[in-house]
């Protein structure tokens, strides 16, 4: 008798807890645990991920309509619109401890002098409102790119604000979104911007945060976004992106590592994914194993990622880790575009509010056209949806 060993494995693939991770963000918006005190002067940064979560989980009608006007209040609570007589500091703060609640006059003008805009804190805000559908009629646009201009240093990089600040390619990313958001580059000399990124490209073609550094996922991310953003990655010729190309492949274990002969960990399934849907190369990954391991840091009792398994779930690997699925195209999850880190639906919003302004100013309009790597997805997300329904229970997407 002969009998046939099915050496398959045939076990349905982990969901991914949707509803759970809805939960989890959620509860970020309404109450931060004591371990994440912190993070205070940077509050603006846990809103970004749990609202913009949310929106790639296709979830914010969780959000009550009063709770989401409080945000975008909340936000603009901490806009910095400097007087004529002042520094160009117009931005973001990232948290209130610089507004005091007083009507002490004496007091309010001697904190003036301790509040300026902040690059992260002012691109998270903005992709907030976005996000949260504002029409950022509230903000003085120039005074924000003047404060970006004002922030950037001679040899291209620039500083997170305008006192007593490492400068560095995250602020290079933070100022092109904002610019980019705002739709007027302003002062801002892309020029030199240019010539700080490219001088950044390491022996192994994966960009470093300062220059003669070592070559980094998360700052080769911000450096390609960068350039896409500010209409300059053409600049670079076919063999270079070719090598980038094979350094941000090579990163892929089973998850993503961020550096060669370091541990995978979640949030690169973003900074490495979105590189790669950058170059329009995103395809050349192994999307199953990435699943994988994203799902292996999966909270299955209270929802969110962590960065490794049986580490704790916080909102940055969550909201990354979901990110790096929705590049997969996994049913549930909205598409993502890869340069402003921001669900394809904001963008949209976005592109509106630029048309508006366009026809204002009386430019016309312009190029506003999705990427390839943004069409892909948006692919994906239709293939999702023709073949599951949004549950928690999603099927596997095939590796490509």
């Amino acid at each position: 008798m002969s009998h046939h060993i099915d050496m398959e494995d045939h076990a349905d693939p982990e969901p991914v807890l949707l509803s759970k991770h809805a939960k989890n963000l959620l509860r970020f918006l309404n109450m931060l645990p004591a371990r994440m005190a912190s993070h205070d002067n940077t509050r603006s940064t846990i809103v970004f991920f749990a609202v913009c979560g949310l929106d790639v989980l296709n979830s914010l009608n969780l959000v009550p309509p009063q709770m989401r006007q409080d945000i975008i209040d909340w936000i603009y609570g901490g806009l910095v619109v400097p007087r004529d007589n002042e520094k160009k500091c117009g931005g973001f703060m990232g948290c209130r401890a610089m507004v005091p609640k007083s009507e002490d006059s004496e007091i309010l003008e001697c904190m003036r002098n301790y509040q300026w805009g902040h690059l992260a804190m002012t691109y998270t805000s903005l992709a907030v409102l976005v996000t949260l559908g504002d029409d950022l009629s509230r903000l003085d646009r120039k005074s924000i790119v003047d404060g970006v201009a004002a922030v950037q240093k001679a040899e291209g990089s620039f500083s997170a604000c305008i006192d007593g600040s490492e400068d560095d390619m995250r602020f290079v990313y933070c100022a092109a979104t904002i610019c980019y958001m705002l739709d007027d580059w302003g002062d801002v000399n892309k020029e030199t911007m240019f010539q700080f990124i490219v001088r950044s490209l390491r022996y192994d073609y994966g960009f470093s945060q300062e220059l003669e550094g070592e070559a980094h996922g998360g700052t080769t991310f911000c450096a390609l976004a960068a350039l896409h953003l500010s209409g300059q990655l053409h600049r670079l010729d076919a063999a270079t992106v070719e090598r980038m190309k094979r350094w941000l492949i090579f990163r892929q274990m089973d998850g993503f590592q961020g550096r060669p002969n370091k541990p995978v960990d979640t949030c690169y399934s973003f900074w490495i994914g979105a590189s790669l849907c950058i170059l329009d190369s995103f395809e050349l990954t192994d999307y199953a194993k990435n699943r994988e391991y994203i799902l292996s840091t999966q909270d299955k009792l209270i929802g969110g990622f962590a960065k490794w398994p049986q580490a704790t779930p916080d909102p940055f690997h969550t909201y990354l880790g979901l990110c790096g699925l929705a590049f997969t195209g996994e049913p549930g999850l909205s598409p993502v575009n890869p340069s402003l880190n921001m669900s394809m639906a904001a963008y949209v919003h976005l592109q509106h509010l630029h048309e508006q302004w366009r026809s204002g100013d009386g430019r016309g309009d312009e190029d506003l056209s999705l990427s390839s790597a943004a069409k892909q997805q948006l692919k994906l997300s239709d293939v999702a949806k023709s073949a599951t329904s949004t549950t928690c229970s999603s099927p596997l997407i095939p590796a490509q």
